[in-house]
């Protein structure tokens, strides 16, 4: 995988020299890295189009993130990401709903991941009340030993209210699920990995094992 081999060394450079000047002066390599990424995510894509019909009308463009940071969560002043990331979602990388990604980062910082991260309110609110009235389904699902292989930690539970959700009993049986802010799975994969020819098929396993969990978010967040 000598092109993915590339693509960490360059974002390994950026990570060092993450400034404007830097990135104007190799400009080049930029072009050259984020060719191999959106190779990786065209073969991804078409992949994971078998797998997921609502992912067809998308390209890669669609699902790309920029390497710019333009976004609430970043808190660095740095002007760049450290990572090329995609999110295959119904509807492109910036809509509402549950999807899957993926983020190629040196250093054991290439993650992939599936669900959907920090709802917004009405969507989180949706999320919990499908929780509350089917809970042994959603337990069923975030237990499910498929998932669990490819995501050994489950569900990730550190963005979590330390109160009960308005609405909801502190005491309900299933308050720890209640309160989570996100509900997303995720696992890293060191570089030596990421360089592995297996690597496209092994991100579509972990895509494939978190469906189930995918579609119980997306059902849950639609209105009416």
């Amino acid at each position: 995988m000598k092109d993915l081999a590339f693509l960490l060394e360059f974002l390994g450079q950026l990570a060092q020299n993450n400034n404007k000047p830097w990135m104007d002066a190799h400009r080049a390599d930029y072009q050259q890295a984020r060719k191999v990424f959106t190779a990786l995510v065209t073969d991804l894509l078409a992949r994971a189009q078998q797998l997921e019909p609502t992912l067809l009308p998308l390209s890669p463009s669609d699902v790309m993130y920029r390497i710019n940071k333009n976004d609430r969560f970043q808190q660095s002043d740095e002007p760049y990401k450290r990572h090329m990331g995609a999110g295959l979602k119904r509807d492109g990388r910036q809509s509402p709903w549950a999807g899957f990604f993926v983020a190629i980062e040196p250093g054991g910082e290439t993650y992939v991941g599936a669900g959907r991260w920090q709802p917004e309110p009405q969507q989180l609110a949706r999320i919990r009340q499908e929780i509350h009235y089917n809970a042994d389904a959603f337990h069923a699902l975030r237990q499910d030993p498929g998932l669990l292989r490819e995501f050994p930690k489950g569900l990730d539970m550190s963005q979590s209210l330390r109160t009960a959700p308005k609405g909801y009993d502190r005491n309900d049986p299933d308050i720890e699920w209640l309160r989570l802010k996100s509900y997303f799975v995720w696992r890293s994969f060191p570089d030596k990995e990421v360089l592995r020819p297996d690597f496209p098929e092994r991100v579509l396993s972990a895509w494939k094992a978190a469906q189930p969990l995918v579609h119980f978010l997306n059902e849950a967040m639609q209105e009416g």
